[in-house]
């Protein structure tokens, strides 16, 4: 038992380290452009890259939290579940292997400004929403799971730096068999803040936990932060 905890936290530190270690780094979609010929024509070199209406509102969300996202190579963008259960902003997964990533992004300012507005009234103070995070990711992971029990742990400090988050998160997750979730068995979940401006949330999942799982991860190169 002690030998599969180990290995069991081993698993979820190699997750986090996947995650966060790849820079945010991608080319931004270049402007439509065009060359003039010698002969006076114009010709279009390339045309606008399509942008899906879920990806459309998905980015005017994580706009809204001072949140930047690039999709990663080789995933493909599917439907995010939408329900009174689980809600999420974006969904995509890797072709043929079993693996998808949600992810759902909130804005935090003006609950931050109603917090300060209601600090002079005991009998209408609000609860500070730096701290929102905390309660997203249980709810989540008790969505998940059905149960109030499950393997956590903050993530250093070092590694909030590449999303510039101030807190952070994660949790690993034997999923209900459930249809929303298409029958996935394993999840990881991860939640970062931004003190006074968002939160995000990520979670994601396979049917298998080992190394070709935190692989999946690892290509998703850290697509998501919040701007500095």
């Amino acid at each position: 038992m002690v030998f599969i905890l180990k290995q069991f936290k081993q698993l979820l530190l190699t997750g986090i380290l996947l995650f966060c270690i790849a820079p945010a780094i991608f080319a931004q979609v270049k402007s439509h452009q065009v060359i003039r010929k010698k002969s006076g024509a114009l010709k279009p070199v390339a045309k606008p890259a399509y942008i899906s209406p879920q990806l459309k509102n998905f980015l005017h969300a994580a706009d809204a939290a001072n949140v930047s996202f690039t999709a990663p190579k080789g995933f493909k963008e599917i439907k995010a579940p939408d329900n009174e259960d689980l809600f999420f902003d974006y969904a995509m997964e890797v072709p043929g292997k079993e693996f998808e990533i949600w992810f759902q992004v909130k804005s935090q300012k003006e609950n931050y400004a109603s917090y300060l507005k209601s600090l002079g009234n005991k009998n209408t103070r609000q609860a500070n929403p730096d701290s929102l995070y905390i309660d997203m990711g249980r709810a989540s992971a008790m969505a998940f799971t059905g149960e109030d029990d499950f393997f956590t742990r903050s993530i250093p400090p070092k590694y909030l730096e590449r999303y510039n988050a101030d807190a952070g998160k994660t949790y690993l997750l034997n999923l209900q068999n459930l249809a929303v979730t298409k029958h996935y068995k394993y999840a990881l979940l991860i939640t970062l803040q931004k003190d006074h401006i968002g939160t995000i949330l990520a979670v994601c999942l396979a049917n298998e936990r080992g190394p070709e799982f935190f692989k999946n991860i690892d290509k998703a190169s850290s697509c998501i932060k919040f701007k500095p």
